[in-house]
């Protein structure tokens, strides 16, 4: 593969062994939650703040396999770099939901490059696509046979960002499935991202060694009403994060699971309107100049 991510993984890979959940059971919980779902993008995404370009790229073979992924950034890049004030746009590195890298987190990923950077979301399916809560249950589950490779996909992201994008500093973020793999990929990356927010994923791998190894500060949203991530694993990830004084920006809002989502039954624009003001708040602290 193109960059030494490998040997990142083969270092820290004793820090995820052991430390996930039950990911045939949280992929049940998750049918449950979306039940009735179609992953179709509606009028409710919000556009980018400013003109965005976004195009698929392929970059590093995994397996011998190309591996597609897509790229957003703002359409006068050196406009926005100038009014910030830095040599190169910041980096994020975007993990899609259970459903894939479908059109719903392509608008994500532009509406993030629309706050003035560059944002690269990684496929972790191979470019499958579930259209049913059937189908996205059984490509999860097929994904979290083997995570050490997902890992290995998003940490080439974070390598793309910095050695062919110039990033400064970098941020993870991952909704739903991808708030999962943000919290696995923290407990691998060694410090490697900058900030990292997760929306509605389980916290399970930052526990235990991970978490006292943990650099990176955090900002998690969690929905009181979500069956598929209890509101006590939450509260109890917010509790270990506090003991061990490492840096949580945690948030609980009166909502179940995929509120964020505006293509989800359980999309609640107030609650998703607050998260997205204190995660460009977050990335904005800890991204910018």
């Amino acid at each position: 593969m193109r960059w030494s991510t490998a040997l990142l993984i083969l270092f820290a890979l004793p820090l995820l062994t052991g430390c996930g959940s039950d990911e045939s059971a949280e992929a049940e919980r998750m049918a449950e939650e979306h039940e009735g779902d179609t992953p179709t993008a509606t009028d409710a995404a919000q556009a980018p703040e400013i003109p965005v370009e976004g195009r698929t790229i392929s970059y590093w073979q995994q397996e011998g396999t190309d591996q597609t992924d897509y790229l957003a950034a703002p359409t006068n890049a050196d406009s926005v770099r100038s009014a910030q004030g830095g040599d190169a746009l910041p980096g994020i590195v975007v993990i899609h939901e259970w459903w894939g890298l479908n059109d719903n987190i392509r608008a994500a990923t532009r509406r993030l490059a629309g706050q003035g950077y560059r944002v690269l979301a990684v496929d972790l399916y191979g470019d499958a696509v579930a259209e049913t809560p059937d189908s996205a249950q059984a490509l999860m589950g097929r994904a979290m046979e083997d995570p050490d490779p997902l890992v290995e996909n998003v940490l080439a992201g974070h390598a793309y960002l910095k050695s062919e994008a110039n990033a400064p500093r970098t941020a993870l973020l991952g909704w739903c499935f991808g708030g999962g793999m943000t919290y696995r990929t923290l407990a691998v990356g060694l410090g490697a991202f900058d900030a990292a927010v997760a929306y509605y994923g389980t916290p399970d791998p930052l526990s235990g060694e991970a978490l006292q190894a943990l650099e990176t500060p955090i900002l998690a949203h969690f929905g009181t009403q979500d069956q598929a991530v209890p509101i006590d694993a939450a509260r109890s990830f917010r509790d270990r994060m506090n003991d061990a004084g490492k840096p949580l920006s945690y948030y609980e809002y009166d909502a179940g699971h995929a509120f964020a989502n505006p293509s989800g039954e359980r999309y609640e624009p107030k609650a998703a309107e607050q998260a997205w003001t204190r995660t460009t708040d977050f990335l904005r602290t800890h991204l910018d100049p």
